[in-house]
């Protein structure tokens, strides 16, 4: 099931879009839920709770449908009560900026402020001369997860979709702490979509790559994470009560500009597209401030 957050005639919503359909899709169809189903949870990650028990029901619903260019998509959380990420999951990107593999998940977060959705522009801070790109797949936890083992952790994922870690790696390598190049505004695109796990199917085996116009700046696969999905959920879970809504971003493979021979940073008038297989493209323009 492929499911949207959305604001519709000044009222935020969420409903499922056409299966199979990208954003790309203009034509494409979107089905209101809390419009055609009878005490339908709030918010998407409310919906993402439920969704075993709701997914017969709003897969036979329908009601009105939505041009999906009709509406003014949000991210696809559009208030997450955490976001975390996940740094230094890629072998190559380990080599590339001269960082050794961790042995353990090595996790740091981002502002739930920096939050973006897909169309949105990516505005560049006045201070920062090092604004960066970083393809991720992003996870959204479906339900309350304490100290999970691994073996079962992908039951309490919700979905799955495109994001990109925007990292001013001036402010990140001020210090040891990378927080603040990772959390000003729209530096966390989402979206378009969420797919859900039995749609997406399993998190590794899927082409993950960034490009900016025409240029692919990273091309890998999701199987090449040194911590696969399941380790990272169970890991933060130990660390971190995680709730539905909450965001983890997976890590990035290598490419990033700041690795780059010259170093390749964002740029006013560049468009940002972030692909993963199974899952609708993420784009954004960029803007200066």
């Amino acid at each position: 099931m492929r499911l949207a957050s959305y604001r519709l005639d000044g009222r935020d919503s969420y409903g499922v879009v056409d299966a199979a359909a990208d954003v790309d899709d203009s034509a494409a169809l979107v089905i209101d839920i809390p419009a055609n189903l009878a005490d339908a949870p709030n918010d998407l990650a409310g919906f993402l709770a439920r969704y075993d028990e709701l997914r017969d029901i709003v897969g036979a619903l329908r009601g009105d449908a939505v041009r999906l260019d009709h509406l003014e998509l949000l991210p696809v959380i559009p208030d997450p009560r955490n976001i975390i990420a996940v740094g230094v999951n890629y072998v190559d990107h380990a080599t590339e900026t001269n960082d050794s593999v961790p042995p353990f998940p090595l996790l740091f977060s981002k502002f739930t402020s920096s939050i973006s959705a897909h169309g949105a522009p990516i505005i560049l801070p006045k201070e920062s001369t090092q604004p960066d790109y970083e393809a991720e797949l992003g996870i959204v936890i479906a339900r309350p997860a304490s100290e999970v083992p691994a073996e079962g952790a992908l039951s309490y994922v919700g979905g799955y979709f495109t994001f990109n870690d925007v990292s001013a790696r001036d402010f990140q390598n001020r210090t040891s702490q990378w927080t603040q190049g990772k959390g000003f505004p729209t530096f966390a695109p989402t979206g378009p979509f969420l797919v859900t796990p039995d749609e997406f199917g399993p998190p590794a085996g899927h082409s993950i790559r960034l490009r900016i116009g025409d240029e692919v700046l990273q091309e890998a696969n999701t199987s090449d994470m040194v911590f696969d999905v399941a380790t990272i959920v169970s890991y933060v879970s130990g660390v971190c009560a995680l709730r539905p809504g909450d965001i983890i971003a997976t890590g990035t493979p290598s490419g990033i500009g700041a690795a780059r021979d010259p170093q390749r940073f964002l740029r006013p008038g560049d468009v940002v597209r972030v692909e993963i297989d199974g899952l609708p493209s993420l784009e954004n323009g960029v803007t200066a401030a």
